[in-house]
């Protein structure tokens, strides 16, 4: 039980970590998507080449898992380009909130590539959080968010499907820190070129922002590898989703965004069976 509580500080730690990264990616500003990824994975590879070091871990990329990694790399970066996009163009809960669709991504993208049959409660309730996002997305002719919705549905869809190479990899013996390395080294040199064609001058507030955006994204990410270290993520995954919480929280004190009354509804549905999935899992345990 001890570890269980010490797991959900952790997972609580790395909820509040991203939802201030979205928000410091927010208060960048005026900024192009693919600069502001630069930068936050430029922070992302600086602490993960650390990490390997003071692990005195090996960088080694097999046969086995190298194309794993690649795709990895693909669907990640793309995937996180795509939020940011959201993240300039929603409320800050909405794009959050599409984000963290990923783990139905995943159930989809886990039948082709990891030949895993999801439960016939699985397909539910991947069936009604995409219905939850229909609430988000509001696919209609006179919505003007429809577009960066759309987006940032892709985002999450891109995150699923690289947790879901991440377990392809790992599960063939490839290292966390070498994954993080790629990844990020990846993002970098995918979003350099476009950063330099379109490199627009940041003002030291704006570079404080894009800083601190690297280096909340920093604590989530190892706030958030520290919790499965203590407790499986069955019993902690429902905990991730207080990022949305939090995001919403920093949009209406310090932003002035109100989420819609649709998007509310899209919450509840969307965390309402993430909860219902989270607490099958522990029952099933039991």
């Amino acid at each position: 039980m001890k570890d269980q509580i010490k797991g959900i500080t952790c997972i609580v730690i790395a909820a509040i970590g991203f939802s201030f990264m979205t928000f410091f990616v927010r208060l960048s500003g005026e900024l192009p998507t693919m600069q502001k990824a630069f930068f936050r994975n430029a922070f992302a590879l600086l602490i993960a080449v650390v990490t390997l070091f003071v692990k005195r871990e090996r960088f080694e990329i097999k046969k086995e898992f190298g194309t794993d990694i690649l795709f990895r790399c693909l669907f990640g970066t793309t995937g996180l380009i795509a939020n940011f996009y959201a993240i300039d163009r929603l409320v800050l809960a909405d794009s959050n909130m599409l984000n963290k669709l990923s783990p139905f991504f995943a159930i989809l993208i886990s039948i082709p590539l990891l030949k895993e049959k999801p439960s016939k409660s699985d397909i539910i309730a991947t069936v009604i959080a995409f219905t939850g996002a229909l609430f988000i997305i509001r696919p209609t002719p006179g919505n003007m968010e429809l577009v960066p919705a759309l987006v940032g549905l892709y985002g999450g869809f891109g995150a699923g499907t690289a947790y879901v190479f991440v377990r392809r990899a790992t599960g063939k013996g490839a290292a966390t820190p070498v994954i993080v390395i790629c990844f990020s080294l990846f993002s970098c040199l995918l979003t350099l070129p476009f950063m330099i064609v379109g490199y627009v001058h940041m003002s030291p507030v704006q570079l404080a922002m894009l800083i601190a955006a690297g280096l909340s994204a920093a604590v989530g990410q190892f706030a958030i590898t520290t919790a499965y270290k203590y407790a499986p993520a069955k019993k902690l995954s429902v905990f991730d989703y207080l990022q949305v919480i939090f995001a919403a929280l920093w949009g209406i004190l310090f932003l002035h965004e109100v989420p819609t009354a649709l998007s509310i509804i899209g919450y509840v549905i969307i965390i309402g069976v993430a909860v219902v999935r989270w607490r099958m899992a522990l029952l099933n345990e039991k």
